[in-house]
């Protein structure tokens, strides 16, 4: 379960971004946090993933499966990201960028079998010797989702991640989203400026301006 109890955020001499906001998403969820472009929802993500600046002000507590995130290093926090781009590591195969996501210490074979489940997964079982550039958008952001669960979060954040994809391939990428959240049980938390992205809800859907 991911918990935000009574968060207020804002800047020095400035109207608070977001006043005594409290939100839970259970395991196998998807929130979804809809409203306009520039208006903080993408600092709240920045807040909970622990990479906010630290001239931003906040208050409140965030915990993530029992336990508290405050003071918690970005590396520490076992929080998946996903954005608008997919951020594939171009000097790497499709195979060895999923495989950036598993921990350091297995085995190289038990190292492939998941990179090749996890490919298989994604529908690109012959894909693992393949250049990035090649693939399509849809085949992309199914990489960088792959790579994402492979990292073993506790939580899954995504920022404006269906925007770049158009309408068919949207609903088909949030539907793969949402198979694997539930498959992995964990909370995630969807950002979006976009009205249609809410369809993708599984828990609840809050408009911004958010408050309490």
């Amino acid at each position: 379960m991911l918990s935000l109890h009574d968060i207020t955020m804002g800047w020095d001499d400035q109207p608070p971004l977001l006043s005594s906001f409290s939100l839970t998403i259970q395991k196998g969820e998807i929130a979804v946090l809809q409203g306009p472009s520039g208006c903080g929802k993408s600092t709240l993500l920045s807040v909970i993933a622990g990479t906010q600046s630290p001239h931003l002000k906040v208050t409140g507590d965030i915990s993530l499966a029992g336990r508290a995130l405050t003071g918690v290093a970005v590396e520490n926090r076992q929080i998946g990201l996903l954005f608008q781009e997919a951020l594939l590591f171009p000097h790497m195969s499709v195979g060895d960028n999923i495989g950036f996501g598993l921990p350091q210490g297995i085995s190289r074979r038990i190292r492939q079998e998941q990179i090749e489940h996890a490919l298989m997964i994604a529908g690109l079982s012959d894909f693992s010797e393949r250049d990035p550039a090649s693939l399509s958008g849809g085949q992309k952001a199914r990489v960088a989702m792959m790579r994402a669960m492979l990292s073993r979060p506790d939580a899954l954040l995504m920022d404006e991640s269906f925007a770049a994809l158009d309408p068919a391939l949207r609903q088909q990428f949030g539907q793969f989203v949402a198979d694997q959240v539930k498959a992995h049980d964990i909370p995630a938390l969807l950002i979006s400026h976009h009205e249609d992205d809410k369809a993708f809800a599984t828990g609840p859907v809050i408009e911004w301006p958010a408050s309490g």
